[in-house]
Parts: C-alpha cells; structure tokens; sequence
C-alpha cells in the first residue's frame, strides 16, 4: 500500500488522515517557544531539501505545527480577500505555492509517527488531528475563495490553459464542492465538528492498534513449542523476550494480519491455535485498545457526512473519485469474482484435509492450521518448500541485484548508497538515484525492518514531491516490516516478502519518475484504485528468469538457486489462490459492507461481530477456514489510512496490472524500450491526466479482465 501526503492537498497541505488549524490568535505558550522549529521554517539545504533528522526534535512538532498552520491560513486568506479578480495565476497557482512549512511540518511528522512513533509523538498526533481537520475546513469552506475558485471554473474554457492546467482547475473545483462548499452555514458547522471528530478518531484507531499489536505478542515457556521454526527464529524470539525482561522465554511478535507468518511453520498445533486466536480477537476484548465502538462511531460520522453532502453512503461519497466511480460497478466486480474464490477455497480445503488424515490427524481443518498444511501439500506437488527458498533470498542481493537491477534494465537507474546523510532511525539507508543520463533523479530511503515503533504492513510515502512549479525534486520511501535478525546472521526473506520489495518499489518509481507541473498531481497523486497499478506491474519482475536467476542466490555459498528450484516455484505461482483471493475479497466486502451503510444503520459496538458475520454470509465468503485477512477491529486500511470503501483497489487495480504484464511480455519484457515507454506514458505522469486515459496511452486499448482471470485460477 502508499502512504502519501495528500493528493488534495499538497497545494493545500491537507494530510488524508487529518488536518487542520488553531485559532490564528492562539498564542504559544513557553513550553512550545522553547523547542527549535528552525528546521523547518525553510527548505533543508541538505540535496533533495532531504530532511535534516538530525536536527529535528520531538518537542520541536508542536509549535511547528501551530506557527505553520498560522502562516498557511494567512496566505489562504490574502488569496481569498484579494482585491483583483480571480486568475489561474493568482488563485490556483498561489494556492499551490501555499503552504509550504505546514507542508515540510506534516511530511516529517506523519513519516515518524508512522515508521517510529513513540509516546510524545503519538500525543501530539491526538492533539494536532483535529485542529488539522479543522484546518483543512477552514479553506475548504472559505466562501469568499470558493468564489474565486467558482468563477475560473465558469471560466475554465476561455483562459486558453494547458492540458495540466485546465485540470487543476477542475479538480480543485471538485475539492470544494465534495468538502462542503455549497453547504449552509449550519450544515458547514455539522461538517466541521464531524471531521475534526473523525480525525480524533482515526488517531486513536491507529494507536490502539500498533500498541495492542505489541501487547499481544505471544510468550512461549520453552524452546520445544517452537518446533518446526529456523535457528534464527527462535534466536529472535529469545531475544524479544529478552528485551521486555522474560529471560528464558521466547517472544511471538504478532503482525496487524489475521493469520500469522510463524503459522505455516510451527509444528505445535495447540499454539498455532493460541497465536491464531490472539491475532483475531484484537481490538475486540475490552480493555484499553478496544476498538468496536470507535469503529461504530466512525462508520456512523462517515454515513451521516455523506448524506450531508448529498450521498446515500459514505461507498457512494468515496467512489465518484475513483475509476470505479459507482458502488454498484464495484458490487459487481466483487460479486463476480467471490463465487470462484470460494470454490477454489473449497477444493484446496480439501486437499488440506487429505493431508491431515495422511498423516494421521483425526482434526478437522482450522484456520490455524491452514498454512501449515499448505506448505506440506506445496512440498508435496511441488516438490519444495518455503524454507527451501529463504537462504537465496538475502535482504542485500533482492534489493540490489533484483529491486535495483531490474529498475536499472528498464529505466536505466543507477543506485548509491549514501553514508552521509542523517536517519529518522540506525536501520534505514539512503540512496542516490541517478538517471540514465547520469544526473540525480531522487533520493530514495529504504527503511525494511519491524520494530515495535512501526505500524504493520508495508508502504511508500513521500518526504519531497516533485513539482516543477516549485522546483523541487523526489525524496521517497519505503518501509516494510521484516523481522530483524539476530545481531550477525543475515537477512533472509520470505518470497511473501520478496515481493512486496518488488512491489513497494513500484509505488517508488511512481514518486521518483514525476515530471508534472503542479505539485497536486504530483507522483503517486491518482486515484486508489490505480495507484496500486503500477506497483503491481513492478511485482512481476521478481519472478521474471532473469531478475530471479541474478539475485537469488545462496546467501553462504553464493552459489545460484537451482535452475529446478526456480521452475518449480514459477510452476507454484497459482498454489493456494483460492485462499489468498477469499481472504482479500473477504476483507473488501466487508469494507463495503461497513461503509455502504446509512448512519441509521451502523451497528452499536456490541453488534460489530455480529454485523460482520452477517456480511461475510451475505457476500458468500464466510468460510470457517478462511478469515478475512483483516477483521474490522483492526482494518487499519479502512479506518485509519484513507482507504475507506477503497479496500477493492487492490482487485481493481489487478485488472490494469495482469492486463499490462501481457503487454510486457508481448513486447519483449525487461527492456529499455518498453521500460521508457511506461514512464512515459503512465508513471511521470501522476495525476495530471485521467487514470484510465493514462493506462490507454500506455496500453492502447481498454482493460481486458482475462488475464486477472488467469492468474488467479479464476477462469
């Protein structure tokens, strides 16, 4: 997934999760004057405007936030009380020039609250939610600059504007008018106290989760229970026991997942169950980090801001934006795929039982046991495993002889480490990326390990947007949650997580390739339901015989991965699809199901299981061994990550991926040609242009489902 800041609002210096602004007057008090906000009252002189971490203190947010948002509201305001009459260059472009601390304030901070949170971190983000929110309103909601804004709309056809700049117009239009602008000042009232609430909200949401991810690790007494993992597993999980003082012990670390990785290892059934169990009932069990009744309210706020605004849902609200634009098209592509999904679930369950009664279980299938036995039948028809391919899969060689190298074929990217530059944290690593002409496109950070600071999964944000207009140039980032291993054993991945390298990396290059005017449109600034397109292209050169057979090799003897290996595990690429398409339609239904809801009908938090289970059984996926990979108590996506009624994308945007490596191989895969010719067309390109516009400039024609179909076994 992306982490970005927003495609609203860069002119705005709205953050999707929040945003806001305090009382102009507000005046600060010595606590926050006596915190260095100099960092960032200016652009860093460091290459990129690359934040200066080292320098940037804690403490140092708050009244960076509070003189920030000050200044941006000042400049919106002497945009909207201009004497002179509206004009692109005057209304538009100075709205895009706005904002700039706020913007260098926000892009630091919701990085760090993100990748290394901390108790002063997440205070502050509780605090400045809502006066962001507010913030955000307060020119969303200027009736005086919705007016300028309105009239070059009227106008739009007269100013003899550019491609780009005839759409800025419009979609800043469209901003306003879906913020509330049209609104009565009652209404606009409601609205407000609605969002700044939701802000508060999705904040607590957040922290609830990556705390009660941490509290509900797993402790195992002795190494026995733990049959089944690597040396170098037990070895950290002896060590996270460690560090919270449980010598002797060995720690679990749960992901934000439903099922856990350590799952398709351990060999002792009762705690694959006790881990299983635990991952699931999160959010749910009382206590401090229950999330059923925020997740109530939210659903609530989110249907009753969408009626305000004109729309039967919150689903209805979110996707006019996106290429699917109607629920009823998602509806029906979720619906068309589930039937399949689910009978290939079926049959794999199947399979996964004859293996339990193979080897002499009298068990019927749990979830809890589902990865387990599919790694045995894997090795099975297969004939390997997936400890067989960890030790060819070093951090260092799938980063720089797969990410990089195939970045290098088709783009021609050179990439260098730099030593030189401070960390938001010891782990991360900095790069200078240079052009095919050799000059410097980006500066790229990698920050790959979990810790308990970092929320789950993995992502992509941006520290610098590219924008012609203000000159500046890409400063990008991935992060993913690998665990770290003990202190001078090597990095091995998963191929889980090998492609997700592949796939983050996708979102970078969309950040990184940007050359559009406006920073609004800049990068990864397109719909949800596209943005995930290109990283999923990115996917496929991790499997592609050439990168493969260049970075997987033998981490000890550096000896390459058997040519018999490597067939089996492409052979493998359709193994267990029935599962892993049921757990993600699962999650998406139930997405929908929550925000396709009027206000009226949103559960309290004691009907939140309840609810849920009546939409997994209405949607025809409620299979008893297959969870939805996030149950809604901790669906961080959805409810805290902007990618509410958005769960889908990730389908969606697999249509235009599978469609497009067809093209790639069509066309002779990993070459120069067919890598310019997809920068060209579709990833410099961001926003400025309609997505499906950008993916038939690419492709030449529409979208065709088949090859989704196919990859999936679902045809």
């Amino acid at each position: 997934m992306k982490l970005t800041i927003p495609r609203a609002a860069a002119a705005l210096a709205v953050l999707a999760a929040a945003c806001a602004q305090p009382e102009p007057d507000t005046p600060m008090n010595d606590a926050t004057t006596a915190a260095d906000v100099t960092p960032f009252l200016s652009p860093s002189p460091l290459p990129f405007n690359y934040p200066p971490f080292d320098r940037i203190e804690d403490d140092a947010f708050r009244p960076a936030f509070e003189r920030a948002m000050a200044e941006h509201a000042a400049e919106v305001a002497a945009i909207a009380d201009a004497a002179e009459p509206p004009t692109f260059e005057n209304t538009l472009v100075a709205l895009e020039r706005s904002g700039r601390v706020l913007a260098r304030v926000q892009s630091v901070f919701f990085n760090l609250v993100a990748a290394d949170t901390n108790e002063t971190l997440d205070a502050i983000r509780s605090e400045v939610a809502p006066k962001l929110a507010a913030h955000s309103d307060a020119i969303l909601l200027n009736a005086r600059l919705f007016a300028r804004v309105q009239a070059l709309y009227e106008q739009r056809a007269a100013l003899g504007l550019d491609g780009e700049s005839l759409r800025l117009v419009e979609e800043y239009h469209t901003d306003f008018v879906r913020a509330g602008a049209r609104l009565s000042d009652g209404d606009k009232q409601r609205l407000r106290d609605i969002n700044a609430e939701l802000a508060s909200l999705e904040a607590t949401f957040s922290r609830n989760v990556l705390s009660e991810v941490n509290e509900s690790a797993v402790v195992v007494d002795g190494r026995p229970a733990l049959a089944g993992l690597s040396d170098n597993e037990i070895t950290a999980a002896a060590d996270a026991a460690a560090a919270r003082d449980l010598d002797g012990k060995f720690l679990i670390a749960l992901r934000n997942t439903s099922g856990q990785p350590v799952l398709a290892s351990l060999d002792d059934r009762a705690l694959r169950q006790r881990i299983f169990e635990t991952s699931l009932a999160r959010g749910s069990r009382g206590g401090d980090f229950d999330n059923r009744a925020i997740i109530s309210r939210m659903a609530a706020l989110r249907a009753e801001r969408a009626a305000l605004l004109g729309y039967p849902t919150h689903a209805a609200y979110s996707l006019e934006r996106q290429t699917a634009q109607t629920v009823a098209a998602v509806n029906e592509r979720l619906a068309s795929l589930a039937p399949a999904a689910v009978a290939n679930a079926r049959r794999e369950a199947r399979d996964l039982q004859a293996m339990i009664g193979a080897g002499g279980g009298a068990h019927d299938l749990a979830p809890w046991d589902w990865a387990y036995y599919a790694e045995k039948v894997r090795a099975e028809r297969y004939a390997f495993d997936a400890a067989q391919l960890r030790p060819y899969f070093a951090l260092d060689s799938v980063l720089e002889n797969g990410v990089f190298y195939a970045a290098g074929r088709l783009y021609g990217l050179t990439f260098r480490e730099r030593a030189d530059l401070p960390l938001h944290h010891p782990d991360a690593r900095v790069f200078d990326v240079l052009d095919d002409d050799g000059e410097p496109l980006a500066l790229y950070l990698g920050d790959y390990y979990a810790r308990p600071s970092k929320r789950g999964g993995a992502w992509m944000s941006s520290f610098v947007s590219q924008s012609e207009l203000l000159g500046k140039r890409p400063v990008v980032a991935n992060y993913l949650n690998i665990p770290k291993p003990p202190a001078g054993e090597p990095t091995l991945l998963t191929f889980d997580e090998v492609e997700t390298l592949f796939h983050e990396f996708g979102h970078a290059l969309h950040g990184m390739f940007s050359a559009v005017r406006y920073p609004y449109f800049s990068g990864t600034a397109v719909p949800r339901d596209f943005v995930e397109f290109p990283s999923q292209v990115n996917e496929m050169w991790a499997t592609w015989p050439e990168v493969l057979r260049n970075y997987a090799v033998h981490h000890e003897t550096g000896e390459p991965m058997p040519p018999e290996l490597i067939e089996r595990v492409l052979a493998a690429e359709q193994f267990n699809q029935g599962f892993a398409t049921t757990e993600y339609l699962a999650a998406s239904l139930l997405d929908q199901a929550w925000h396709q809801l009027a206000a009226d009908e949103v559960p309290a938090a004691e009907g939140v299981a309840a609810f849920e289970e009546a939409a997994l059984a209405a949607a025809g996926v409620a299979l008893d061994a297959v969870p939805p990979r996030y149950r809604s108590t901790y669906f961080s996506h959805i409810w805290s990550s902007g990618y509410e009624a958005g769960y889908y994308s990730y389908i969606w945007s697999e249509v235009l991926d599978a469609d497009s490596v067809e093209w790639f191989r069509e066309n002779g895969g990993l070459t120069r040609a067919n890598g310019d010719h997809f920068r060209r067309t579709l990833l410099s390109r961001g926003g400025s242009r309609d997505a499906l516009a950008l993916f038939l400039d690419f492709r030449g024609r529409a979208p065709d489902i088949g090859p989704l179909l196919a990859r999936r076994g679902l045809n």
